[in-house]
Order: C-alpha cells, then sequence, then structure tokens
C-alpha cells in the first residue's frame, strides 16, 4: 500500500509496540496526502475511528465464525505443519485393477466382514512402513533427535461438518486387513457424528488420505504435524494404459506421498511409494511380507 501511494515506510511513527508501522499508519499517511508525518507517534492518542485493520472489515455482509474445539486444534496444526516441516510431494500413477479385484474376491468370501479401496491402501502403507521406517517418524526439535516408532498409529483424514478431522487407528502394523477396515469404517462414522474423544484425535505416527472421494485426481496434501509424512490416493478413472505395447483402457489412480525431507531422501520416499503402488497393480506382492 505505502509503495503504490508513494510513502517512504521508514519515515513513518509507527503506532505499534515498539513503533511498529501498521496498516492503519500507512492509510493515515495516504489520508493526509502521502506525507510521512501523518502517522502519530507511538503511543500518541488517535482522533475519530481507526481505519480498517483488514481489507475484510471494508466488506459489507461478512460472517465472522469463530474457530473452535477440533477445527481451531486442526487449523492451528496445520499452519505449524507449513511453518516447521520442510515438505517435498512426489507422485505416481497406478493401475488399479488389481485393487478393485481384490477388494472383490474378499468381500464376495465375507460380506459380513466387507474391506474398502481405503483400508486396502492403509495395508499397503503399514507394510511399506516396515520396509521403510523411516516415514514412520517424527523430529524432535527440541533435542534434535529423530524418534522413529517400532509401532503405527495410523491416522485417516477424515472430512466432516465441523471441518477436516484425524482419527487414530492405534497400533494398526498388528491389524489384520479385516480388523483394519472395521476399525476404520468405527472411527470415520465416530468422527462424523461429533463423537470422539481427544485422545483418539492425537498420537499418529502416519496418515493416509482418500481425497479421491471428492472427485479430484491429485493433491499436494500438508504433513499432519508432528508426523514425518502422509499418503494420499486419487479418484479411480478409466484411462489409456500401455499394457506391454498394448494400449488398453484400465482403472488408474494418482497416489502422492508428502514427506519431511529431514528425516529421509527422495530415495527412500520413492521407494515407499513405488511399493504402495505395487501393492495396488499387483497385490500378490503382499504375500512376501504376510
Amino acid at each position: 500500500m505505502a509503495r503504490e501511494h508513494g510513502i517512504d515506510v521508514a519515515a513513518l511513527n509507527g503506532s505499534g509496540e515498539g513503533g511498529l508501522v501498521l496498516r492503519r499508519d500507512v492509510q493515515a499517511a495516504v489520508a493526509a496526502g502521502g506525507t510521512a508525518d501523518a502517522a502519530p507517534a507511538t503511543g500518541a492518542p488517535r482522533t475519530g475511528p481507526a481505519p480498517a485493520s483488514s481489507s475484510s472489515a471494508e466488506l459489507s455482509g461478512v460472517e465472522r465464525i469463530p474457530l473452535r474445539g477440533p477445527q481451531r486444534a486442526m487449523a492451528e496444526r496445520l499452519a505449524r505443519s507449513r511453518r516447521e516441516i520442510p515438505e517435498a510431494t512426489v507422485w505416481v500413477d497406478a493401475d488399479a485393477t488389481g485393487l478393485l479385484d481384490l477388494r472383490s474376491t474378499l468381500n464376495e468370501a465375507d460380506p459380513d466382514r466387507p474391506v474398502s479401496v481405503l483400508a486396502l491402501l492403509a495395508k499397503f502403507c503399514l507394510l511399506g512402513l516396515r520396509r521403510f521406517p523411516a516415514l514412520n517418524s517424527r523430529i524432535d526439535t527440541e533435542r534434535s533427535e529423530l524418534l522413529r516408532f517400532s509401532q503405527v498409529n495410523l491416522g485417516i483424514a477424515a472430512q466432516t461438518a465441523r471441518g477436516l478431522a484425524v482419527p487414530v487407528v492405534r497400533d494398526a502394523h498388528a491389524m489384520t486387513t479385516r480388523e483394519l477396515a472395521a476399525n476404520l469404517d468405527e472411527l470415520t462414522t465416530a468422527a462424523r457424528a461429533g463423537t470422539l474423544t481427544p485422545d483418539r484425535l492425537t498420537g499418529g505416527t502416519f496418515t493416509v488420505n482418500n481425497y479421491g472421494v471428492f472427485g479430484v485426481d491429485g493433491s499436494a496434501a500438508i504433513i499432519n504435524h508432528p508426523e514425518a509424512a502422509i499418503l494420499g490416493m486419487g479418484r479411480i478413472v478409466k484411462r489409456p494404459w500401455v499394457a506391454g505395447d498394448e494400449l488398453v483402457v484400465r482403472p488408474v489412480t494418482e497416489l502422492t506421498l508428502a514427506f519431511d525431507h529431514r528425516v529421509c531422501d527422495g530415495e527412500e520416499a520413492g521407494g515407499f511409494l513405488r511399493f504402495v503402488a505395487d501393492c495396488v497393480e499387483r497385490p500378490g506382492v503382499l504375500l512376501g511380507d504376510v
């Protein structure tokens, strides 16, 4: 604003703490015709109404909605993630034919205990974390230490009427695929009903997000602080795919992994994502790890 009106900010007397130049000081200088001495000295009383402190206050029909409870906690966590974590993102497209076939086979075998695509993706991630444990960790900045966990408390990003929530499945690594599916269903249902207690929304070590339910292909997700990584899956949609030397139509999904570059490099993050993608395409590779 000062630059647009030809005002030297360094010449203004700021009205903020310690002489800090605030927006209202610049606005006062603009109102006075661009003179630097139009802003009051620190602590000087102001006459008349103060100019708006933000552009939103100048708009009519503004609705102010307080951030409370889980929504406020999530907002603070995401903002802290952006401030503190040097994240990087890798992604890959995968043929989901094997994934969908596996889900159909499991659900036909036991329809009373259904397994979702998200549950299978979560299982693939749990097996991948066994091979690439650096992604199941966090940085202790106060002690300059890397904390690597032997257990996996799996966070599941869930959209609710109150905003984003990430309920946590504790000791997910010790569960069978059907047990994992049942826990995911229970937690997401409780999250949407608003009945989760705070302890079910904390303590995660790795998060999975199925943003494909929103009809999008990809997303550079924000890591759930203080975790080190989050894996997401986009929508499964039919696309042209090269199989061998032939062009065929296959159900394809995009997998993305955002990771804390302090805990591992691109080779390990890429290896983890490639393993999960291989599981999506050829679930039989799991037999070597279960």
